[in-house]
C-alpha cells in the first residue's frame, strides 16, 4: 500500500477531467443519462457530482483545516446537489466546467507548499468527527477514482441483459 504523496495524489487528480472527457464526448445520450435503475446515478448526475465537489469539498475543506483548525466544522456535503445545478447544461457543458475547476483547484492546492506539518491538522467532518487534511485529500483522489468506477459499471450495466452467459465472466455485472 502506498502512503500519501501530494505530488502522486495530483497526478490523478489532474488526469480525471482528460479521463471524462475522453471517456463520455460525444456519446449517445442513452449512454449519458441512462442509470442502472431506481435513485441510481447517471454518467451525467456523477460528473455534476464531481464538478459540485470542486466547489464545495475538497479546497473548501482544505482551507478549513489550514485556518481553523476544529474550531470551526465543515459545511454538510449536499451529495445531491447536481440535480438542480445541472439543469439546462449539457454534458459537454459539464466536462468543460469540471476541468476548469478542477485545474483552478489544483492550482490553489500547488500554491499552499504543503508540508507533512500541515497533512497532520485536522479539521471536524459533520458525520465522521476528527480528519486530518491527508486523509481528505487522500479522499479526493480515491473519489475521483470510485466515481471513474462507477461510470464504467453504469455504462457497462446498460448490455446487462444483452451479453448473454458471458455476464458471469464479467464482474461488473455483479456489482
Amino acid at each position: 500500500m502506498n502512503k500519501f504523496n501530494l505530488k502522486e495524489a495530483i497526478e490523478i487528480l489532474e488526469r480525471t477531467p482528460a479521463v471524462l472527457i475522453s471517456f463520455l464526448s460525444g456519446l449517445s445520450d442513452r449512454w449519458i443519462y441512462n442509470n442502472e435503475g431506481g435513485e441510481s446515478w447517471s454518467p451525467y448526475d456523477i460528473v455534476g457530482h464531481l464538478i459540485h465537489g470542486e466547489k464545495k469539498d475538497w479546497i473548501e475543506r482544505t482551507k478549513i483545516i489550514l485556518e481553523h483548525g476544529e474550531e470551526k466544522p465543515f459545511e454538510p456535503f449536499d451529495r445531491f446537489a447536481q440535480f438542480k445545478d445541472s439543469k439546462g447544461k449539457t454534458l459537454n457543458d459539464l466536462l468543460k466546467e469540471f476541468a476548469k475547476l478542477r485545474t483552478e483547484n489544483i492550482e490553489v492546492l500547488n500554491k499552499l507548499n504543503l508540508n507533512e506539518i500541515d497533512f497532520n491538522k485536522k479539521g471536524i467532518h459533520p458525520g465522521l468527527g476528527s480528519v486530518t487534511l491527508k486523509q481528505l485529500l487522500s479522499t479526493w483522489v480515491v473519489h475521483d477514482l470510485s466515481h471513474i468506477r462507477q461510470i464504467s459499471r453504469v455504462m457497462a450495466k446498460q448490455y446487462k441483459d444483452e451479453i448473454g452467459p458471458w455476464g458471469r465472466y464479467l464482474p461488473v455485472m455483479s456489482e
